[in-house]
């Protein structure tokens, strides 16, 4: 099933890697239809404070408890792939309680090539998003820094704690897995909707038999003090950063817990994190539509479209008819896998991400509605970094595990998700159903949220540079908006286009501008639009 709050960056799709957040959070008192206490109304829409909590800065001096993770020396080796060097570096499994062990931490580096003119400026740290993104694997094969950017920085890149090469967290089997992406995320019936919320709740048990207790240690914040360890180790006085999608919600919390040690900091496909996970994830639904709403108008254009040629309100509702009958008869693919409701629906999501899929989409489109669902599932497949040998990464595991410790739940169980249908169905009249039910799925998580929503001011930091795009699916660009109106020192960067995030996706207005802020320091005039 498609997870809402999903986050990733355009790479992805293409290039076979998904990165993505889901409206999970939980930690709710129980999964039932009772409302927590001060989060949602009888109408089941969230509330929220009045004013929301400020981040609040760490001490300025590394305690002595932490000392020995601040001065380690990281022993590097050679990485499977050319070039780069490898190495583990240790931090405290509970920053609460750093004698009670270690969790281990994937860096890997390509070290400034030295070319052109200029010295080398440091460290460039680089996260792709999600959570649940790996790093390490988009440094090697999709970070987009041009040759200048590279000849003055060492490219830098840690597998979050919990994801690919850092402790993962794993929950089912590669066969349990392609059943939970079946299941149907529109429920019609009570059966139905008792079966969504079995699958929700075996998928938590799942991670706390195959994960224990690193579920409870693998939070936003937790994995922004791992980037400070990492920067000391590195030898940097400020950090450097490049932070897509989820990846700009990890950057600005770094900037808001180490204000003064932000060098250039770069975040791109902006998270707003005053937002609770239901705002969060009705506003993305709105962002989805959008996105759809941009291809149908460039899909009607064309005589062949599968969603015919009259309008976008039409072509979405002959979208809505083409869920509706894979919803009864699943359309064959090739394979033992049919192309269900949920797979179809989470493969048309994947090519909003990004509009160079939008071709191909028209013609997988096409294939369902003949009965040939193999396209749309190859979209499925991408999102959920599924291989064609049937193993999955562990991104969709650590995906709801991050999640589930930064916020509170969107709701407490099906009750509320279906008195909140109407706004998500406004939100999006294709859409709506899916990111509603998915939004329940950490109702039922094991692990209590640590997080709430929050601005992050990060006052006394560097000059940060925030990246919105018009048309995001994903990160809505009211959050790239909000987010450099709370950061005391952001630019926003406008990029009026389609797709998720900006940098490296063909704008030469937006890659010179981001390129000269690495590299020289320029900020951009205020409200700077590139197209």
């Amino acid at each position: 099933m498609a997870t809402s709050r999903l986050l990733r960056t355009s790479a992805a799709l293409l290039a076979a890697t998904a990165l993505l957040i889901s409206g999970c959070s939980s930690g709710a008192s129980s999964p039932d239809d009772e409302a927590s206490p001060g989060r949602t109304t009888e109408a089941g829409a969230a509330q929220r404070p009045a004013e929301e909590p400020t981040l609040a800065p760490l001490p300025a001096s590394t305690p002595a408890s932490l000392r020995s993770y601040y001065d380690q020396k990281l022993s590097w080796h050679s990485c499977a792939s050319g070039g780069f060097e490898c190495a583990t570096m240790k931090a405290p499994l509970d920053y609460s309680h750093p004698g009670g062990g270690d969790i281990k931490l994937a860096v890997a580096r390509k070290k400034a090539t030295g070319a052109g003119s200029g010295s080398r400026l440091g460290s460039l740290l680089v996260n792709p998003g999600g959570p649940g993104g790996a790093a390490i694997e988009y440094l090697e094969r999709y970070a987009p820094q041009p040759a200048a950017v590279r000849a003055r920085y060492d490219m830098v890149a840690m597998d979050p704690r919990g994801v690919a090469h850092s402790q993962p967290v794993e929950c089912l089997s590669n066969k349990q897995m392609d059943r939970y992406t079946q299941i149907d995320q529109t429920p019609d019936s009570p059966a139905e909707v008792n079966k969504l919320t079995t699958a929700y709740r075996d998928f938590a048990k799942g991670c706390v038999s195959r994960s224990g207790k690193l579920l409870s240690h693998i939070s936003t914040v937790e994995a922004a003090r791992d980037m400070d360890v990492l920067r000391a180790v590195l030898g940097d006085k400020k950090l450097n950063y490049v932070g897509a999608s989820y990846g700009t919600f990890l950057g600005a919390t770094y900037a808001g817990l180490y204000p003064s040690r932000v060098g250039r900091m770069v975040l791109d496909g902006a998270m707003n994190p005053e937002l609770d996970s239901r705002a969060t994830n009705v506003q993305q639904t709105a962002g989805f539509n959008t996105a759809f709403t941009a291809f149908a108008e460039e899909c009607t254009k064309h005589k062949d479209c599968p969603l015919g040629t009259k309008s976008t309100e039409d072509a979405a509702k002959q979208l809505s008819a083409l869920f509706k009958k894979l919803d009864a008869h699943p359309a064959a693919t090739g394979e033992d896998r049919k192309l269900t409701e949920s797979l179809a629906t989470t493969g048309v999501i994947a090519a909003m991400y990004d509009q160079r899929a939008w071709p191909l989409l028209r013609e997988y489109l096409a294939q369902a509605k003949a009965g040939n669902g193999r396209g749309l599932l190859a979209f499925s497949d991408s999102y959920y970094e599924r291989k064609p040998n049937g193993f999955y990464s562990n991104q969709m595991y650590a995906n709801p595990a991050v999640n589930c410790l930064d916020l509170a739940p969107a709701f407490a169980g099906p009750a509320q998700v279906r008195a909140a249908l109407p706004s998500f169905r406004k939100a999006s009249p294709v859409f709506g159903d899916a990111f509603a039910w998915a939004a329940l799925n950490c109702a039922y998580w094991p692990v209590k949220p640590t997080g709430t929503a929050h601005r992050i001011e990060a006052k006394g930091a560097a000059p940060i540079l925030v990246v919105g795009t018009t048309r995001d699916p994903a990160t809505p660009y009211s959050w790239a908006q909000a987010l450099a109106s709370q950061l005391s020192s952001a630019t926003l960067l406008t990029y009026d286009g389609d797709g998720h995030t900006a940098y490296g996706r063909g704008s030469k207005c937006i890659d010179s501008t981001i390129d000269a802020y690495l590299l020289h320091g320029t900020v951009p005039p205020k409200n700077k639009h590139c197209k």
